[in-house]
């Protein structure tokens, strides 16, 4: 089910290259239909959404646009412990990213010259949500919570339809404690479209963000620059690094809780300890058999997962740095003294009782992470994905007058002679 591989400098870099081909370039003919989508939003609107509705889901849904009484009624309903629960998580996110609030600042300068710095909340927010069996509540929280404590002042949320032509739910649930201003049942790169350049109902966003499929994430990637987006995402992964203390039973548990999202998803773990190797292959044999995604799972530990015997920790580290993956956890005996060592890496989780369903659920930090090696040079989602800054400047005439040789000094090296007239017509 899942191969083991003896790290010799040529085998495991062999395997990390496979990895990478899961994540290639997006396919021409999705571009294409994508493409076509976008336009037809772009210029039919609504008309456009609802035709494509019809063509992808089905059947229209019950209204365009979720009312704010069956919003509530979706509340009152919910299962007592389902929203408690909700509650929880919430609490902890929250307090984790109201840590990330930026302020602005301004800079006086003794000679009359004044700096500084502003920053507020986006606008508006498009937050999609998939539906269906890869509804996801959680995620729900994680995009508009830190929204919400940035200031944006209003978020969209767009969610496809069930079968029958209702909301989800759980969805609906999670929007309502979030405090999501407006929920439209959409579904597809149409509704992206919908969200990037408005249509006469959907409200046109400043960002789109939240997960989707091939052709969410297309369209996002097309209407980048026109709209702002979260990430280009790819398929998840973890990556394990355990030394000889570890227990094979956790290492093999939290591999597949990541391989069971998708059959292209990565699980790799990585220990020094070919025992422990061996004994995780058994776990992973015996556990994936009372799972109820065991085929999703099976293919994606033997297309795309790994258990790597490495010499020492920090070869093992070095190798999770290349590898840059979304969730890293360290199962050793001292995972502290390793922290610092980690430089790529979505997210880190620290010791056996740290899985990482506890970062996609409760902890607090965001889940909506790096992927397909981006960690290097991409970070979480934070409050300040939903901000922005301008900078202002203020100077007095003798601030400007000692400053204006200089400046126009480089004007004029760089040709730009109009810059530097700007300065000089000031003093003639």
């Amino acid at each position: 089910m899942i191969r083991k591989i003896i790290a010799d400098g040529k085998a495991e870099a062999a395997f990390l290259k496979e990895v990478e081909k899961r994540n290639g370039e997006t396919d021409k003919k999705i571009s294409e239909i994508v493409s076509e989508i976008i336009d037809n939003v772009r210029e039919n609107g609504d008309k456009a959404v609802k035709d494509y509705t019809l063509k992808f889901d089905g059947k229209l849904p019950q209204y365009y646009e979720v009312p704010l009484d069956v919003i509530h009624d979706a509340l009152e309903e919910a299962d007592e412990d389902f929203v408690n629960a909700l509650l929880d998580a919430m609490e902890n996110i929250a307090a984790f990213h109201h840590r990330q609030k930026e302020q602005g600042f301004i800079d006086p300068h003794d000679n009359g010259v004044i700096l500084g710095q502003r920053v507020r909340g986006l606008e508006r927010v498009g937050l999609y949500v998939p539906g269906g069996t890869a509804a996801y509540p959680s995620s729900v929280l994680m995009n508009a919570i830190p929204a919400k404590i940035a200031g944006v002042k209003e978020i969209i949320m767009v969610t496809p339809p069930l079968k029958d032509g209702t909301p989800n739910k759980d969805i609906l649930v999670a929007a309502s404690i979030c405090g999501v201003d407006r929920v439209f049942l959409a579904g597809g790169a149409q509704a992206v479209a919908a969200l990037a350049y408005g249509t006469e109902t959907i409200p046109k966003v400043d960002k789109i963000v939240g997960p989707g499929n091939i052709f969410v994430a297309t369209a996002k990637k097309l209407l980048y620059g026109k709209v702002d987006i979260d990430m280009i995402a790819g398929p998840s992964e973890i990556l394990v690094v355990a030394d000889e203390t570890a227990d094979p039973k956790y290492l093999a548990a939290d591999l597949m809780s990541q391989a069971e999202h998708d059959k292209l998803a990565s699980a790799i773990l990585i220990t020094t300890s070919e025992k422990i190797a061996d004994e995780t292959i058994s776990e992973l044999e015996r556990q994936v058999q009372n799972l109820s995604r065991k085929e999703i799972i099976e293919k994606s530990l033997s297309d795309y997962g790994a258990i790597i015997v490495a010499d020492c920790i920090d070869c093992a580290i070095e190798i999770a740095n290349e590898l840059a993956p979304e969730h890293l956890e360290l199962q050793v005996e001292n995972p502290l003294m390793y922290i610092g060592k980690i430089d790529n890496a979505g997210s880190v989780f620290l010791g056996k009782y740290a899985p990482e369903p506890l970062g996609d659920y409760f902890a607090g930090p965001n889940h909506v992470l790096p992927t397909s090696g981006t960690a290097r040079f991409f970070s979480p989602l934070s409050v300040n994905s939903f901000t922005k800054r301008s900078s202002f400047i203020y100077y007095t005439e003798q601030a400007l007058l000692d400053a204006k040789d200089d400046i126009v000094c480089i004007a004029e090296k760089e040709g730009l002679t109009a810059h530097a007239n700007a300065i000089k017509v000031r003093f003639e």
